[in-house]
């Protein structure tokens, strides 16, 4: 979910396309929920408000100074469980029958804990509260995303892609059960650059100064995946989703 124009999205149409989708449960990546950079407390105390059952975070949680506290008093708002063990907050929940992981990927993003290593044990400690899993895996390659899938397989209920912006046409169900697609795509505004007013964006690749990127505010969807399951927690339908949001 990106920017202004993401969290007015959610906050309009959540609680409406949950009940057109029949949605039970809704997981909201909230990291660029502050201008595309980050989140504050405000806004994921919005965001649960709104609907969102968890809210999943990634490379920018410390984004926005003054939040890294808020952590620590939550066990709904989610920084990746492969950081440092050190640092505030929690990276697995478990509310209404459903457990959620939060990981972060190793290309580029350089977390503590190979996420591959983390999940071995996060996955058998969610295990002994639900069936219904859930990863949020916030990865730049795709390759690194479909093998944690293909990895996961038959022990977690879904992975689901999240950090690139861009919905991929891969959502499906593997053999064992598991449902995955590489990226669920961005609610926010989709006239831009992944998010950002395509000027600021553009003269950032032309100049090579780090300019500061702005929110655009075109064509906004919402975008992610919706998951079916049984209630061993195997998955039976992975379908993306996207809605047109008017205003």
């Amino acid at each position: 979910m990106f920017g202004a124009p993401g969290r007015r999205a959610v906050e309009a149409r959540l609680p409406s396309l949950r009940q057109e989708l029949a949605a039970d449960f809704c997981i909201v990546n909230g990291e660029n929920a502050a201008d595309g950079r980050g989140i504050t407390a405000r806004l994921a105390d919005r965001l649960l408000a709104s609907g969102a059952d968890v809210v999943t975070l990634g490379n920018w949680t410390w984004g926005q100074r003054g939040f890294a506290p808020y952590l620590s008093g939550t066990d709904r708002v989610l920084r990746p469980a492969n950081l440092s063990p050190r640092s505030p907050g929690h990276g697995v929940a478990v509310h209404d029958g459903v457990a959620v992981i939060s990981l972060l990927g190793v290309f580029s993003l350089s977390p503590f804990e190979s996420p591959f290593i983390a999940a071995d044990r996060l996955v058998e400690e969610a295990r002994r509260e639900t069936p219904v899993i859930v990863v949020d895996f916030h990865a730049e390659a795709t390759s690194e995303k479909v093998a944690l899938a293909r990895y996961l397989d038959g022990r977690v209920t879904a992975v689901l892609g999240t950090h690139t912006h861009v919905q991929t046409n891969d959502a499906r169900v593997l053999a064992g059960g598991t449902a995955a697609i590489t990226d669920a795509g961005m609610t926010g505004p989709h006239d831009s650059v992944i998010g950002s007013d395509e000027r600021t964006a553009i003269a950032r690749f032309v100049s090579g100064m780090p300019t500061r990127l702005e929110p655009a505010s075109g064509d906004v969807r919402i975008e992610g995946a919706l998951v079916d399951c049984d209630p061993d927690g195997r998955a039976t339908s992975c379908e993306p989703v996207r809605v047109a949001v008017e205003g």
